[in-house]
């Protein structure tokens, strides 16, 4: 009779001794690089190679499980995963992967990625070289003391040209050229070479399985039968179900139920150890106990010091969230907390409007992380949703010395209040083909950008640097860059500093009335452009009454611009055939009085279609 159960036994052993692995044969790295250099295409290759994933269920970017990935070819969520590997000397590794995303607005969740790893595969296209997301990732790679292993892809490509992308490596990044490695991840060329270089060249990570737990929050994302997943850095101890747990930033206790790691899907483990990466769940309904970057740590036997864990976030555009339906307030704060949970990096607070009701201000890293917000409040939480015009935050002087900020039109104080203003300066660095540097440097001028800087990388690239504002690269900036450049030329940016401008507040009238969604604050020399672009977006959204609707732009009591919208045209003459004149005039004269008395107590409704194209320009 104990036959049996000594096979179970014996069974479980084997099956949870190959999960057991020791820290030296541990490896935590991430890939880095710029916007479309393929990334998620050499993830998609690494994963096969380890075989996570049958073929007839594999599909090309594997690790980007959202549709707005799939669907704009960009990865936005930095994504873990552990892949077994067997080296050349025969010994079992457990390789833990981050891919990351390569967009400027999603920086933040590349350095999250960094601070979970030890090394870093820095990935240039050999069709393009190195560009200036490229150089800013390597940056914050080696303020995080990571191994750097260059790697150059797309080398199956007509257009590749090693020896330039290796003069690069040398010249642009200080790196060994000697010491790339040559990569085509859509063939799979040259991948065997990267694990054995992966295993060999980044270090094992440092910890220590026996100390107190000190575990690192770099990810969560909401289950609604488990409650909220956390994922996990192990830096020192172990976890396994049954331990007791608490989070060190507000003292949460909570008892583990599952542990395990991510291949593709979520496999459990007895036990993870330090140097590891995971997940635990732990039955977390309260949202808010969950906080990332927080460390969590034995509630019986706490660590002495709580982990460091990441930069505090500097969002720079501010937008506000309104429900589409205000009865929906409270199922959009719920859907705001389990967002915030995946993307550690959105910020917001509450905050109201007259036309639009309860709502949240919010603050992103750029106009294409708002846009991405949107889209998943309304795809993964069925919100229907409405964004206000984004903004920047002004710094104010009021007389009397007094300093605010300011990041939302309705509260900016008035005119007879204020001393002078500052908007935030960003230093900009674009890195080009010289053969468009003309069109970039009427671009920049006409968004009034200053050079400070130009530098010949090679015979045919160059490095310019500006400063401008920050607004202005707000609305339509990096599509312009692009299409003025045939998609070849590349940006990132960093705030330098506030300097003083000449701002308004540009007020948007609907029917006569201020619709306080739509005000805006804008450089004055620039607020009758904006102001007609808006009217004009308007025009063409608003759908058409009994009656005209005027569209206004307005900087305090001055019009600056304006649109109409013309009224239905109802023929109340269709029945008069012949007969007296002054029969056709009464009727005229009936339906003058109506439209008047409707257009004083008639409501003009705002699709949501309006807000959007506030947000967009003419050239769109």
């Amino acid at each position: 009779m104990e036959a049996p159960g000594l096979t179970i036994v014996i069974s479980l052993f084997f099956r949870y001794a190959i999960f057991m692995v020791e820290t030296s044969r541990i490896r935590n790295f991430c890939i880095i690089a710029h916007i479309d250099h393929g990334k998620s295409t050499l993830a998609d290759r690494l994963i096969q190679k380890g075989h996570l994933i049958a073929d007839r269920d594999f599909q090309n970017q594997i690790l980007d499980t959202m549709d707005i990935e799939r669907e704009r070819g960009i990865t936005i969520k930095s994504q873990a995963v552990t892949i077994p590997y067997t080296a050349a000397d025969g010994r079992d590794y457990e390789l833990n992967l981050v891919d990351t995303p390569g967009h400027v607005d999603f920086s933040y969740e590349v350095s999250r990625a960094i601070s979970s790893c030890e090394g870093a595969l820095l990935l240039i296209d050999a069709t393009q070289g190195v560009q200036a997301q490229t150089l800013s990732n390597m940056y914050l790679a080696l303020e995080h003391d990571l191994e750097i292993i260059p790697v150059i892809n797309k080398i199956d490509m007509m257009a590749a040209d090693i020896p330039a992308a290796k003069q690069q490596i040398e010249h642009d990044l200080g790196l060994d050229p000697d010491g790339a490695l040559l990569v085509s991840a859509r063939q799979g060329t040259g991948v065997d070479t990267l694990f054995e270089a992966i295993v060999t060249r980044i270090p094992a990570p440092a910890g220590d399985k026996d100390a107190p737990l000190r575990a690192l929050i770099f990810d969560c994302h909401y289950d609604p039968y488990r409650g909220v997943i956390v994922h996990l850095r192990i830096f020192d101890g172990t976890i396994s179900p049954g331990l007791k747990i608490r989070f060190c930033s507000n003292g949460a206790g909570y008892l583990v139920e599952r542990a395990g790691t991510f291949k593709i899907s979520l496999v459990e483990r007895p036990e993870l150890t330090a140097g590891g990466v995971g997940y635990i769940t732990a039955g977390i309904k309260t949202v808010s106990d969950v906080r990332v970057g927080d460390t969590v740590t034995g509630a019986e036997n706490p660590c002495a010091e709580a982990l460091p864990g990441f930069r505090e976030v500097k969002p720079v555009v501010f937008s506000s969230i309104y429900p589409l339906d205000s009865n929906d307030y409270e199922e959009l704060k719920t859907s705001m907390e389990k967002l915030k949970l995946n993307d550690a990096s959105l910020l917001y607070e509450k905050d109201s409007s007259a036309a639009l009701g309860f709502g949240f201000r919010c603050g992103f890293l750029g106009l294409l992380h708002l846009e991405v917000i949107q889209e998943r409040l309304e795809r993964e939480f069925d919100q229907s949703v409405i964004f206000t015009a984004p903004s920047v935050k002004y710094r104010v002087h009021l007389h009397g010395g007094e300093d605010m900020f300011v990041d939302n039109p309705a509260d900016y104080p008035g005119e007879g209040r204020i001393e002078h203003a500052e908007e935030p300066y960003i230093r900009a660095a674009i890195i080009t083909p010289s053969s468009f540097l003309g069109n970039i440097m009427t671009l920049c001028t006409d968004k009034r950008g200053v050079q400070t800087g130009m530098t010949y990388l090679d015979e045919k690239r160059v490095e310019i640097v500006y400063e401008m504002p920050l607004a202005e690269v707000l609305f339509d900036f990096y599509d312009r860059l692009k299409s003025l450049t045939r998609g070849y030329a590349s940006f990132d940016y960093d705030i330098t500093g506030y300097k003083s401008t000449d701002l308004v507040k540009l007020d948007i009238l609907l029917n006569g009335k201020p619709v306080d969604a739509l005000a805006q604050l804008v450089w004055k020399d620039g607020a009758y452009d904006r102001a007609r672009q808006v009217c004009e977006r308007l025009s063409e959204e608003i759908p058409r009454q009994q009656f005209k609707i005027p569209i206004q732009g307005a900087i305090g009591s001055q019009i600056i611009a304006r649109e109409t919208v013309n009224a239905l045209r109802k023929d109340v003459l269709a029945k008069c055939y012949g007969g007296d004149i002054s029969r056709k005039r009464k009727l005229l004269e009936k339906q003058k009085e109506g439209k008047k008395r409707m257009k004083m107590v008639g409501d003009v409704e705002l699709p949501q279609s309006a807000f959007l194209a506030v947000l967009k320009t003419k050239e769109d």
